[in-house]
């Protein structure tokens, strides 16, 4: 691969990206989140256990006090809850209120609509899951 076709998918990603937040403004504004804050909500899934403030951490690749900030914003609007973790009470879970779910399930939904990627075939999607998942994975990166 030559450094201009790296540069051009890091490019068409980076547009990508830019032109979805850009679509999902108005959606964000209406819910009173920023991009942080519905990115956090979409890390949380509700039809499995709580993460604990680290996980979320790790999957939002950000630190504690940043994630601390986006959790007090989201608590504060009744999106999420905070308790300890019944399996290490010195650390704290993270779950989504109903309201939450209701606001987690509306981003994400308007996120799809309005995405460049819902131009895309089915074939199509599935076979650049598996070229970003390649991408994405670690082992990769160790061989």
């Amino acid at each position: 691969m030559t450094r201009s076709t790296l540069e051009a998918a890091v490019a068409a990603n980076h547009e990508l990206f830019m032109q979805t937040s850009d679509r999902i403004e108005a959606v964000l504004a209406e819910h009173g989140l920023t991009h942080a804050t519905a990115q956090a909500l979409w890390a949380i899934d509700p039809d499995q256990a709580p993460p604990s403030m680290k996980t979320l951490a790790g999957r939002l690749y950000c630190n504690a006090p940043n994630l601390s900030f986006v959790m007090n914003q989201l608590t504060d609007r009744g999106l999420v809850e905070r308790s300890p973790d019944p399996a290490d009470r010195r650390s704290r879970v993270v779950a989504l209120t109903e309201h939450g779910r209701r606001v987690r399930a509306a981003v994400i939904e308007a996120t799809l609509a309005l995405t460049p990627f819902a131009r895309l075939g089915e074939d199509e999607l599935r076979q650049l899951v598996d070229l970003l998942g390649k991408a994405l994975d670690p082992a990769a990166e160790e061989g």
